[in-house]
């Protein structure tokens, strides 16, 4: 009984991991998605359409992270909450579609060859997680998406306003449900679980370290 209650707390402990790294690494933490330079500047509307572009790059095309993962999923709940998952975010993926078309040309920017090849770098490194076999990784790694989309989402919601959309409303679950649910599916994979999501987490967290870049270089050309 005793052993049964501490594995128990050590799953339910996974859950609240996973929300304290994205929380902590991923977009939440870095400044430039809640910036004046980004979200209301008088450049706003060019910074916005480089996030919307280089966003779309990395999860605009399907598979993304969440098929990818899906396909390797096992038992019934994952592959109940795979299958919420893909649909809500193909969703996304059509909601960036147009962002991209609304939103023009990539803005031109000193560097951008340097930021194309980094960008893809970073794309396939998170479709690299999202396939991996090992236990527990590909899970890790969209549970890490889906939350950090809770973050990525308003900059979108913004830009959407910006260029004339009106954004749908978002179509994932509250962060609480996803952690709960990361610790009925994490039993003897937690390690990797948590691999998964710290490595989405800090792709993300430096994609924005990208377009900040590019938007000082813009600002100061």
């Amino acid at each position: 009984m005793a052993s049964a209650s501490v594995g128990r707390a050590g799953l339910a402990a996974v859950g609240e991991r996973l929300l304290a790294c994205v929380a902590a690494q991923g977009s939440a933490a870095h400044p430039y998605p809640a910036s004046e330079a980004l979200l209301r500047g008088p450049d706003a509307a060019r910074n916005l359409s480089d996030a919307v572009h280089f966003l779309c790059t990395i999860h605009g095309r399907h598979p993304g992270i969440v098929d990818h993962a899906g396909a390797r999923a096992v038992a019934a709940p994952e592959r109940r909450w795979f299958d919420s998952a893909a649909q809500s975010f193909a969703a996304e993926r059509a909601f960036l579609t147009r962002l991209a078309v609304a939103a023009g040309p990539i803005p031109s920017t000193p560097g951008a060859a340097d930021a194309q090849s980094a960008l893809l770098a970073q794309r396939h490194a998170l479709e690299m997680l999202a396939s991996s076999e090992r236990s527990g990784c590909a899970l890790g790694a969209a549970l890490a998406l889906v939350l950090d989309w809770t973050s990525i989402r308003p900059v979108l919601e913004v830009a959407a306003r910006r260029f004339g959309i009106e954004p749908p409303p978002s179509p994932f679950d509250a962060p609480q449900a996803i952690a709960n649910f990361a610790a009925t599916a994490s039993a003897g994979a937690e390690r990797a679980l948590m691999f998964g999501a710290e490595q989405v987490v800090l792709q993300h967290y430096g994609l924005w370290d990208l377009l900040e870049a590019r938007q000082q270089a813009r600002a100061a050309a």
